[in-house]
């Protein structure tokens, strides 16, 4: 048994239920479940319907997400979550070398590296290279004024975690973003890079050795190891080159308005919802989420 799952953005709900009822009727679906007015609902489904991909193709031009998942075991035990641009708007990088006055420079590196042109770290490390000389205080500047949190990314963890699910933030990013980030959103745990700060400024190093794709995918196994979880209890959320290994390995691999490239190797896809699609997917109805409660 499956479920099939359409879903809008929060911001402009647009979800017609003439929509829902006529492609519950094409596809021999069963009833219409509204999990929030004009915003999401779910019908389940014999199988997976041959046309899957025209029709999330035809959606897309509605500004509609079209999921199709089976059933069983879809509500996760854990979250691991990518940092820049899934839990945070931005690529923390990218802002520390605005500050720095490379900001073009690197975000053409960030960009390709994220659409996986580039290798992850060697692109990490001439990013880094980049902001030497740049006072450390910069930092908490950049935090402070620049990085805003995803929509529905407080909601998701409030919600995961009030029915015991158990939170990671992993990021190829840097601790110094994570930390404060985690501990926003309420995270149990986090895992990034470090960037080496000597008399106060960025030396222009990062600690060794560098999380990237395969520590993501460490993260994952260690994290569920200790838990007693199966990686089949996992929900991973990312956007770039570097989530890929996390997100096929996890039960559930979301690519949350994924570059176009990690897009298309995931069946997950989330352009228009934001963070609570998250919930959606597994089931959540809005009143059940816990930060509205």
């Amino acid at each position: 048994m499956y479920i099939c799952t359409l879903l809008t953005s929060p911001q402009n709900p647009n979800l017609e239920p003439a929509l829902v009822e006529s492609l519950r009727n094409a596809w021999g679906g069963g009833d219409a479940i509204w999990l929030a007015p004009d915003e999401a609902a779910e019908f389940a489904l014999a199988d997976i319907p041959a046309n899957r991909w025209d029709v999330w193709a035809d959606l897309q031009k509605m500004s509609v997400d079209l999921i199709v998942q089976p059933v069983v075991g879809r509500r996760k035990k854990m979250l691991l979550a990518d940092m820049d641009s899934t839990m945070i708007e931005q690529e923390c990088i990218d802002e520390l070398a605005d500050e720095a006055g490379v900001g073009e420079r690197v975000k053409d590196i960030t960009a390709r590296a994220m659409n996986g042109e580039l290798n992850f770290d060697g692109a990490l490390r001439e990013r880094v290279g980049l902001l030497k000389g740049l006072s450390a205080d910069v930092i908490q500047a950049v935090l402070d004024t620049r990085i805003t949190l995803m929509p529905g990314g407080a909601t998701l963890l409030a919600t995961m975690k009030a029915d015991g699910g158990h939170a990671a933030l992993v990021s190829g990013g840097f601790t110094a973003f994570t930390q404060s980030v985690s501990a926003t959103l309420g995270f149990d745990e986090n895992r990034a890079n470090t960037l080496i700060v000597e008399d106060g400024v960025l030396t222009g190093d990062v600690g060794m050795p560098i999380l990237g794709k395969q520590a993501k995918v460490d993260a994952l196994e260690q994290i569920t190891v200790r838990l007693g979880i199966s990686e089949e209890d996992v929900m991973a959320v990312g956007d770039g080159a570097n989530d890929l290994g996390m997100l096929h390995r996890a039960g559930t691999g979301v690519a949350l308005h994924a570059k176009p490239s990690v897009a298309a190797e995931c069946d997950v896809r989330i352009n228009h919802g934001d963070l609570t699609a998250l919930l959606y997917i597994q089931g959540y109805s809005r009143d059940e989420f816990a930060s509205l409660n």
